[in-house]
């Protein structure tokens, strides 16, 4: 059974800092990990993501901003720096088998940055 617990989030003024953390249970490294945000009224929408070999894909929004990165252990985390009000939403950590329908979802976390 595949497991994910998220971590970081909160309230911070712009061009803050926030990381959020995700740890994994029950894949394996073979997995694709992201993270994803919806803000209030919007769609879900991938912020970045890594594979299993390193390679990563960040929302134009958030290049040069946001880093994101893996360890051994199923963790994957993103650093958010350069924080802006328009990145306020909730934050999901997900995990994603590519070309099978092995795709799962955090509970989510609340990131909101004051003007």
């Amino acid at each position: 059974q595949v497991q994910l617990v998220e971590s970081g989030g909160g309230l911070v003024q712009s061009g803050g800092s926030l990381r959020l953390s995700c740890a994994a249970s029950g894949i394996f490294r073979l997995y694709t990990m992201g993270w994803y945000r919806q803000a209030p009224g919007k769609q879900r929408e991938l912020v970045a993501s890594i594979t299993a070999f390193g390679t990563t894909i960040y929302a134009d929004s958030v290049k040069g901003r946001f880093t994101i990165s893996r360890d051994k252990t199923s963790a994957v985390a993103l650093q958010m720096d350069s924080l802006k009000p328009e990145d306020t939403a909730v934050y999901y950590c997900n995990v994603r088998l590519p070309s099978t329908p092995n795709n799962y979802w955090g509970q989510g976390t609340q990131v909101t940055v004051s003007s």
